[in-house]
């Protein structure tokens, strides 16, 4: 069950909302937890979601099992989700980075963002290199499927027979489906598994470029490096923190297919 009370967070309460018409919307083949129910009562949003049996988080570091488990699931997803579903066409999808651009290198190397605003370990002699590459993402990641956006570690759930289930649909957007994975697996290399590896045997790897997915992992360590220098959120505690990680384990990625060290 979530729940939130609209009356202290609107901005949450909305995100409750178009979650419910996102699940609903879900095509049947795709491993997510679903929506029984939503209640408005009282200023409170509250969704009643189907419980996983037996599910939990994944293991960390990640367990070789429970990763495969987890690109298992994404395969069929991003299968039944190769083109945007009727459903999902009236929630109002749009493509990743219609919001915004992933220019945070590129702000670092013409001088718009101060450089103090990157952790002390960043190498800055890679800059224009990491410039570059990110100027290459909105291409990189064009595309018509739907994407979870949001594919992290803590938004799976491993159920009592090994099987992954995909949860909080929160943020779909339109682009490549490939460009899922890129955390996702950020985050097994830095659990020591190959996550060029990994990504290249993936069924929605297929046809990408070394340049593309170089340039995902540029515009999303840029972003998260950014991101985790802004002050603390009194509504996230722990989000700065996050962000940072999540920007060092991409980067460290990318510097390993780059040959960088540092």
């Amino acid at each position: 069950m979530k729940a939130v009370n609209s009356l202290d967070n609107t901005v949450v309460a909305d995100c409750y909302r178009r979650e419910a018409l996102i699940n609903q919307a879900l095509p049947a083949a795709i491993p997510a937890p679903r929506l029984q129910w939503i209640e408005e009562h009282d200023g409170w949003v509250i969704l009643g979601i189907a419980a996983v049996d037996g599910g939990r988080l994944p293991t960390t570091p990640w367990d070789p099992d429970q990763l495969t488990a987890t690109l298992d699931a994404y395969s069929i997803t991003a299968e039944a989700l190769s083109t945007p579903p009727a459903g999902l066409q009236h929630v109002g999808l749009k493509p990743v980075g219609e919001g915004g651009d992933f220019a945070d290198w590129r702000n670092l190397a013409r001088g718009a963002t101060p450089m103090n605003i990157l952790p002390s370990w960043v190498p800055l002699d890679l800059l224009d290199m990491l410039a570059d590459l990110e100027g290459g993402w909105r291409e990189a990641v064009a595309g018509n499927a739907v994407l979870h956006h949001d594919l992290r570690q803590d938004n799976v759930l491993i159920d009592a027979s090994g099987t992954a289930w995909i949860c909080d649909w929160n943020w779909p957007c339109l682009g490549a489906s490939w460009f899922d994975l890129v955390l996702l697996l950020a985050t097994a290399h830095a659990d020591g598994h190959d996550a060029t590896a990994l990504f290249t045997q993936h069924p929605t790897a297929r046809g990408v470029a070394d340049e593309q997915l170089d340039a995902a992992l540029a515009a999303l360590s840029g972003f998260f490096l950014t991101s985790g220098g802004q002050p603390p959120a009194d509504w996230s505690p722990h989000i700065r923190q996050h962000q940072t990680w999540c920007g060092e384990v991409t980067l460290r990625w990318l510097a390993d297919r780059r040959g960088w060290t540092f």
